[in-house]
């Protein structure tokens, strides 16, 4: 059985704490130019969703110009006035 050194401890908690900081500097370097990717592919994304939507804006845009008149309501009746009963 072998027993772990005072100084194996100490360089396997040296390495860590190196490892921590190497990746804590990697990650603030990497991490902003990651995110700005992913959101640049999201928003890609979300215009093609929307040009496959609505290929054709400009409906959205533009009057009916089919009709000059407002629409008009049918009439179903006439107006009833009712009065509470005491």
């Amino acid at each position: 059985m072998q027993t772990a050194s005072f100084t194996g401890v100490i360089e396997t908690l040296f390495y860590i704490i190196v490892f921590y900081y190497i990746f804590k500097y990697a990650m603030r370097l990497l991490l902003p130019v990651v995110l700005k990717k992913a959101v640049e592919k999201a928003e890609e994304n979300l215009r093609n969703y929307d040009t496959r939507q609505y290929p054709n804006n400009d409906t959205f845009a533009q009057p009916n110009s089919k009709s000059d008149k407002p629409r008009e309501t049918k009439k179903v009746g006439e107006y009833v006035d009712f009065e509470e009963i005491e």
